[in-house]
């Protein structure tokens, strides 16, 4: 088996089960455990998915949102605030799920608009403001992440248009991939990308490398990159050849 084939089968694995020790991989694709082991540490270093003792893991919900949210809290904060003034009066605005962009939709009060959310933490955010119009996507319940995810979800998207649209990422790898670290995610947001003619990506300096173990687009998709002004120099500049406008907060 190529070396390329190998590592394709255990993030398939790793997708499917969420992780897979380095025996039952060996003992599957009859190889060493030294070869998985050499595997696993080339794709962890691509950011493809996280080492764990004995494996592989794309541990999707292991830090709860509240916990998430308090990482980078200041910067994040920083970012939804300059996100926020690409937003104006009138304009249809889709939030991804995540932390930041429920900082987004705080930075978002008051204005007249519409904002279409799959996120619980969004609806949270501006369920009091009469000034808003709301739209909350169906979907099944993602509870660790306060999401809602699913084809209800992605269904609902294929039939909106947007002015403006707010992606938020696990992590950027150095050709300007973005990435996202679970599979059930994704989906949506590619369903996100089609449903306006801007989008903006939203990702603080942790972002720039960050781990992921599934592509949701390349830099060439993303109209807009708000990032932190310590991100990764090289990987902004990658963003800017691709077309994007890079703004830094």
């Amino acid at each position: 088996m190529l070396t390329s084939t190998r590592q394709a089968t255990i993030l398939q694995r790793v997708k499917e089960t969420g992780e897979a020790s380095v025996q039952d991989l060996a003992d599957s694709m009859n190889v060493s455990p030294s070869t998985i082991r050499r595997d696993l540490n080339t794709l962890s270093a691509e950011g493809l998915l996280r080492r764990v003792r004995g494996g592989g893991s794309v541990e999707p919900d292991a830090m709860p949102f509240h916990e998430v949210a308090e990482k980078s809290s200041s910067s994040k904060e920083r970012l939804a605030k300059r996100a926020a003034e690409l937003v104006n009066d009138g304009d249809v605005v889709v939030l991804d799920i995540g932390t930041t962009t429920a900082l987004i939709a705080r930075e978002l009060r008051g204005k007249t608009i519409t904002v279409i959310t799959s996120s619980i933490a969004v609806l949270d955010e501006l369920r009091d403001d009469s000034e808003i119009e709301l739209v909350l996507l169906g979907g099944v319940l993602r509870r660790s992440y306060h999401s809602l995810v699913g084809s209800l979800t992605e269904d609902a998207l294929s039939q909106l248009r947007a002015s403006i649209s707010f992606i938020g990422t696990s992590g950027v790898q150095a050709n300007g991939t973005v990435m996202d670290s679970t599979g059930i995610e994704v989906p949506v947001k590619r369903a996100i990308l089609a449903a306006s003619p801007h989008v903006v990506l939203v990702a603080d300096e942790t972002k720039f490398p960050g781990t992921g173990i599934l592509s949701v687009c390349p830099a060439t998709d993303i109209n807009t990159l708000v990032a932190s002004a310590d991100a990764d120099r090289a990987t902004l500049e990658v963003f800017r050849q691709a077309g994007s406008d890079v703004i830094l907060a």
